[in-house]
């Protein structure tokens, strides 16, 4: 076979983005083995059952958390909803979007970011955009805002990463910069349309955008060498 022919078409996805994406499709796994009836009872549509339960044990709840700021309780066996709630999704078309989402752009900064970066991204965005959006709901308590279930502000952190990707090269190139927030522009207006059209009034997009914010400035200290540049400009000052 001649040289280059026996390559694979795809770029293989790295390790480390398999190891946050294979966790929901093990939920979904799970949740389709109950749909069919081999678990939960052996009652065939048990799934939905299933991801019900999984949803309410893992989602993150600002409401209970501002009432317990209000009352100064810090509670360890409630906190993990933080790093849990990007791993369950509504249904098996929200869990696809996100897994196809986290493949595709994790394997575009994977390449630019160490392992433990991009999962630091990863979490530090959902972690950010789950705080954010909590703040928002403390400054807004007429307003109900719904439990954060699913992976999409983690994933629009990797939209982040990846704008800053963009920014960083245009930069380079003597470019406009602004071209780079193309993408997040895109997606805003996908939303945008799909709220108008199905009015389904739900506020967890601001934990989406803020996810988008908390990857775009994580990745001026997660990027190889941003530590030091960092530390250097603080000196400096």
């Amino acid at each position: 076979m001649r040289p280059g022919y026996d390559e694979s078409p795809l770029n293989p996805v790295p390790p480390v983005i398999w190891a946050l994406v294979l966790p929901m499709i093990a939920f979904e796994a799970y949740f389709g083995l109950g749909q069919l009836g081999f678990i939960g009872g052996g009652q065939p549509g048990a799934g939905m059952a299933l991801r019900q339960i999984m949803a309410e044990r893992t989602a993150y709840v600002p409401e209970f958390v501002l009432r317990l700021w209000e009352m100064g309780i810090f509670t360890l066996d409630q906190s993990w909803r933080i790093l849990t709630y990007p791993f369950v999704h509504l249904s098996i078309t929200h869990a696809l979007f996100v897994i196809v989402f986290t493949l595709a752009l994790g394997n575009l900064i994977a390449h630019h970011f160490r392992a433990w970066a991009v999962i630091a991204l990863f979490f530090g965005s959902a972690v950010g955009g789950a705080l954010i959006y909590t703040l928002v709901a403390g400054l807004m308590p007429q307003v109900r805002f719904q439990p954060l279930i699913g992976g999409y502000p983690a994933v629009y952190g990797f939209v982040g990463a990846f704008t800053f990707l963009l920014w960083t090269r245009l930069g380079q190139e003597n470019a406009n910069r602004l071209r780079a927030f193309t993408l997040i522009g895109l997606l805003l207006a996908f939303q945008l349309v799909f709220g108008i059209l199905f009015q389904d009034g739900s506020l967890t997009w601001i934990a989406e955008i803020a996810g988008f914010g908390c990857g775009f400035l994580l990745s001026f200290v997660l990027v190889p060498g941003g530590i030091t540049r960092v530390m250097r400009q603080i000196r400096q000052r």
